[in-house]
């Protein structure tokens, strides 16, 4: 652990533009860790406390992505594979292969580990704890789990609302951008919606299950003659989208940031609770 201890330890904060890597963007995952920093337990927040000071979850969840543009060799090759799962279509999510450099997921369970050993520092349980929080969220956008074909719909070139980007930053970004809300108003209007029924049925540990859930949702989102203005997804013919395509997915995406707000706490509930 000298390696996460050395730039966990790092004082820099280099804030880099948005990365197609980074799922939801700076305002969702502030939303998701709002929703889970609302629903962990008092033992949990208490260990959240302990290790994070006053940041709070919030503010730690966009780290990992604000730490891209940091040149050490950790954030520009070993973590950089660590925001996405690829899952071919057909894949189960319980069986599909890691790389050898890891995923979302096997990140996920490193840093869990780290979180639960007594004899490791401050700054690198904060280190393995902003991951956690980040990478949780990250598997609940669809396309980071990506089909391998596209690089989780990056290559899926559009025109959203007038403007030339991609699919992947629509799901990171666009739709919620389309909302004008602040991190905290937008968790709080998800919080409203948010039955107790729901919490008790999204309250779920198993990363694969998100993984699984993400999939399906990625092989039902590309764009359709129905809800976009024409175009193949290339870069000399965009897929239009606007409004219609808008309508159609924002409750899923909305979906998917609750449901990634309750299971961030469900699993630092998990891994402070010494299970």
């Amino acid at each position: 652990m000298k390696t996460l201890s050395a730039f966990a330890a790092t004082t820099a904060f280099v804030l880099c533009a948005a990365s197609p890597a980074g799922a939801w963007g700076p305002i969702g995952h502030r939303i998701t860790a709002q929703i889970a920093q609302d629903n962990i337990s008092g033992r949990t927040l208490a260990h959240v406390e302990e290790i994070l000071g006053t940041e709070g979850l919030p503010e730690g969840s966009t780290w990992p992505d604000e730490q891209r543009s940091n040149p050490a060799p950790f954030w520009q090759k070993e973590s950089s594979a660590w925001h996405y799962v690829t899952l071919p279509d057909g894949t189960d999510a319980d069986t599909f292969p890691h790389p050898p450099e890891g995923d979302a997921e096997t990140a996920l369970e490193k840093f869990a580990a780290v979180l639960r050993d007594d004899n490791v520092s401050r700054e690198e349980k904060a280190l393995a704890l902003r991951f956690v929080v980040h990478l949780a969220g990250d598997l609940h956008q669809p396309l980071h789990a990506g089909n391998g074909n596209d690089r989780g719909g990056n290559d899926v070139k559009v025109i959203w609302f007038g403007e030339p980007n991609n699919l992947h930053w629509v799901w990171d970004e666009g739709f919620i951008a389309r909302q004008q809300l602040s991190y905290s108003e937008y968790a709080a209007r998800l919080a409203q919606r948010t039955t107790p029924e729901q919490v008790i049925q999204w309250w779920e540990t198993d990363p694969k299950v998100w993984i699984a859930e993400s999939a399906d949702l990625r092989a039902r989102i590309y764009p359709t003659a129905e809800n976009s203005r024409g175009g193949t997804g290339t870069q000399e013919d965009p897929y239009v989208l606007s409004w219609q395509y808008n309508y159609d997915w924002t409750p899923d995406e909305e979906l998917r940031l609750q449901q990634a707000g309750i299971r961030i706490a469900a699993y630092l509930d998990r891994i402070f609770a010494g299970e």
